[in-house]
């Protein structure tokens, strides 16, 4: 190993970036959605994601500007620095290390239950430490080896989400679908906000592998465009058909909803259902392994820059993958496991992007006024009303979000206030320049 590699290596094609996209985020189709059935009820969920897909759409369009003009490993936390400086580029950097590094555990804990489902014999906790570092391993080989490994998970993922459909749609019943539909009425579509932001949550996580992409001005926006439309199509299926196949007050607290739900139309002891449950892992795995790319690169990015400590920021000479900050995001997670639960890392992982939403959407129009030659390869369509309406929605998501969970939004924003005293006490704010960027 060395210490004195720097630098990323260009590997990553438009197949690749689509399967990084869409795989970051499949595993929110698998599970974690389903809690927002028991905040809001079918209807009620249907209408907070209907807002969060709008949100979405008019975000990664408008998030693509940004990373098309500044490739940069770190991306909103690059994007805050050349638009709002050193404190600006702090929040959006720890907004965004709590958002992958939060999602990661809940992901893991997912594939331990599922595959306890499949053998009861096999603890959840530990199937779920196994996970980490089987798929940390498999990260540190190398980006195009990881991105190969990313884009066979997601296709097996997509494919089996459309048999999935397939399955359960000759069993769907619109009177399943609407019986007592919004039981908490609208408040309970505030409430609901965040699980429905776990269907799309950290397909951001694209712009961190920016400095790995050939030809990021073309690559990147077939990526991300691509990617939200394959995802906002598979959410809305999933969630529509499985809450007309039974009672769907039964799938509200589970993490393995789509077994259970082709177990309640085939049986349970179908072989349909026991295989289904074994490749349902595959989008489990997609998302899993993506999202370790993700704060990986955050993390070196951060450190590169003197946010986190240096020797995060080191690149393996042979692979050329940031192999402390694999490790060390890896132990974080670990540490996640044992101390939170799916529900409330979810909460925590979509606090922290909609605070990074709120400063990428910010620090785009920020940029537009205060550099307007920047070269921009692609532009934000409609502007200023696409990044004005995920800017205001952001908003509205992040106000729901601490509303209804107060005390882990204090655990949020005190973590915060603690990294902006150290890093004001450190004079990190007096910081002039940052590596990758052009001031």
């Amino acid at each position: 190993m060395s210490e004195s590699v720097t630098a990323l290596k260009k590997a990553i094609r438009p197949i690749h970036l689509w399967a990084i996209a869409v795989g970051l985020v499949i595993s929110g189709e698998y599970f974690g959605w389903n809690y927002g059935w028991g905040v809001a009820g079918t209807v009620g969920f249907l209408i907070a994601t209907l807002v969060i897909t709008v949100l979405y759409i008019t975000f990664i369009f408008s998030f693509t500007e940004l990373t098309t003009s500044i490739p940069h490993a770190g991306g909103p936390f690059a994007y805050s620095y050349k638009a709002l400086g050193p404190l600006g580029a702090l929040v959006a950097g720890y907004a965004t290390l709590a958002e992958f590094l939060l999602a990661t555990p809940a992901i893991a804990f997912a594939l331990g239950n599922y595959v306890h489902f499949l053998y009861p014999s096999l603890p959840v906790l530990w199937t779920a430490i196994g996970c980490y570092i089987i798929f940390t391993g498999i990260n540190l080989l190398g980006i195009k080896e990881s991105a190969v490994f990313t884009l066979i998970m997601t296709l097996l993922a997509v494919v089996e989400l459309l048999i999935y459909m397939g399955i359960v749609a000759p069993s769907f019943t619109a009177a399943n679908f609407f019986r007592n539909s919004m039981p908490a009425g609208w408040g309970g579509v505030f409430a609901a906000l965040p699980f429905a932001m776990w269907l799309y949550v950290c397909i951001e996580g694209v712009a961190m592998v920016a400095e790995e992409v050939k030809n990021p001005a073309k690559t990147i926006p077939a990526g991300y465009i691509s990617g939200i439309l394959t995802l906002m199509l598979l959410a809305l299926g999933v969630m529509i058909l499985t809450g007309g196949i039974t009672d769907w007050q039964q799938l509200t607290a589970i993490d393995y909803p789509l077994p259970e739900s082709i177990g309640i139309v085939l049986g349970k002891d179908n072989s349909i259902t026991k295989l289904f449950a074994g490749i349902g892992l595959f989008g489990l795995i997609a998302s899993f392994h993506s999202i370790i790319i993700g704060y990986s690169r955050q993390m070196f990015a951060l450190a590169r820059s003197g946010y986190l400590p240096g020797f995060l920021s080191v690149v393996n000479r042979k692979f050329q993958t940031p192999h402390w900050s694999l490790i060390v995001g890896g132990l974080f997670g670990i540490i996640a496991i044992c101390l939170g639960k799916t529900d409330q890392l979810v909460i925590l992982s979509v606090l922290g992007a909609a605070v990074m939403y709120i400063m990428s959407m910010i620090s785009l129009f920020v940029l537009r006024r205060k550099e307007p030659s920047l070269n921009r390869p692609f532009k934000a369509p409609l502007y200023p009303w696409f990044p004005g309406i995920a800017l205001v929605l952001s908003i509205v998501a992040l106000i729901a979000i601490i509303w209804y969970n107060q005390m882990l939004s204090l655990l949020f924003f005190g973590g915060l206030a603690f990294v902006v005293f150290i890093f004001l006490a450190l004079g990190k704010h007096r910081q002039k320049s940052l590596p990758g960027l052009s001031n």
